[in-house]
C-alpha cells in the first residue's frame, strides 16, 4: 500500500431505460473523464512536510478539477467520517487539463508532528461538463472522486491490534477488530473457516479489509448457512495486517446455530 502506485480512474457510461409505475423516462449519460493520480499516497512527518501528487488527464477530452481536504476518522461502527479542516494546506483547489496534459498538487502540514496519527483524505472531483440533453432525454452527470489519504505520522510509532470479541450467535458469526495504537493498521484480508469433525472445511468466507485508524474499532460479520453451522466444531479465524497475523478459534455448540 506505501508504493507509489497509480489509480487509473476508467470512464464510465450510462444507457437504459427506467420504468417507473406508468411514467417512461429515458436517461442519457455524460461520460465521465478519464485521469489518474500517482502517488496513491502522502506521508507526512517531522522530517517530510510536503508532498506532491501528479494527475494526469489521459481521456481526449479536456477536464475540470476541484480539490479539496478533509480529516478522516472513523466512528464506533469502523464506517469513515469526514469533516472540514485546515490542516493540510494545498494548491491548486481548481485544475484544467487538456488532453494529455497533466499538472501537480502540492500538500503540506501545518506544525509539529502530533502524538497520535492525523488522518486526512485530498478529494480530487471532476466538474462535470452541462451538455445539452436531445429532447425527450432527462441527462445523468456521471462524475469521479478520487480521494488518495493523507497520514501525518507521529515521533514513536506504535502498532498494537487485538481481537475484541469472536462469537457466533443465532448462525451469525461476529468478529471484534480494535485498534489501541497511534498509526492506523492496513487490514489485508480477514478468513474465516467453519472446521467439521473430520477436520475438513465445511464453510469459508474471506472478507477484504480496509484502514483501521488509529484508536477505531471494527465488527466483521457473516451469516452461516444452518446446514454448514450445524456440521462444524469449530471456526478458525485468521486476520491479516501488512505487519502480522491474528488467529482465533470459536467452539461451535449446535444452540449458536439456531436461528
Amino acid at each position: 500500500m506505501g508504493k507509489c502506485l497509480d489509480y487509473r480512474m476508467r470512464s464510465l457510461l450510462l444507457l437504459g431505460v427506467l420504468t417507473l409505475a406508468s411514467l417512461l423516462l429515458t436517461l442519457s449519460a455524460a461520460s465521465a473523464g478519464e485521469f489518474r493520480v500517482t502517488p496513491i499516497r502522502l506521508d507526512f512527518s517531522r522530517a517530510v512536510k510536503s508532498g506532491v501528487l501528479t494527475v494526469i488527464n489521459e481521456g481526449k477530452e479536456k477536464i475540470t478539477l476541484q480539490i479539496s481536504v478533509m480529516e478522516w476518522t472513523q466512528d464506533e461502527q469502523g464506517k469513515d467520517v469526514y469533516t472540514p479542516t485546515s490542516d493540510v494546506v494545498f494548491y491548486p483547489k481548481v485544475m484544467t487539463l487538456e488532453s494529455a496534459e497533466q499538472q501537480v498538487i502540492r500538500a503540506g502540514s501545518k506544525g509539529a508532528p502530533p502524538p497520535r496519527e492525523k488522518t486526512y483524505r485530498l478529494f480530487i472531483e471532476e466538474i462535470p461538463v452541462q451538455q445539452k440533453a436531445e429532447e425527450g432525454r432527462s441527462q445523468v452527470n456521471i462524475v469521479i472522486r478520487f480521494a488518495p489519504p493523507i497520514f501525518i505520522r507521529p515521533d514513536s510509532e506504535k502498532i498494537a491490534v487485538s481481537l475484541t470479541e469472536a462469537g457466533l450467535v443465532k448462525g451469525v458469526f461476529k468478529l471484534g477488530v480494535n485498534n489501541s495504537g497511534n498509526i492506523h493498521v492496513t487490514i489485508t484480508s480477514v478468513l474465516m473457516r467453519g472446521m467439521g469433525s473430520d477436520g475438513q472445511a465445511v464453510f469459508t468466507k474471506e472478507i477484504s479489509g480496509w484502514y483501521l485508524l488509529n484508536g477505531a474499532s471494527r465488527t466483521y460479520e457473516t451469516t452461516i448457512p444452518s446446514e454448514a453451522c450445524q456440521a462444524m466444531q469449530t471456526v478458525e479465524v485468521e486476520l491479516k495486517t501488512e505487519t502480522l497475523t491474528l488467529n482465533r478459534v470459536v467452539h461451535v455448540l449446535p444452540e449458536m446455530c439456531s436461528q
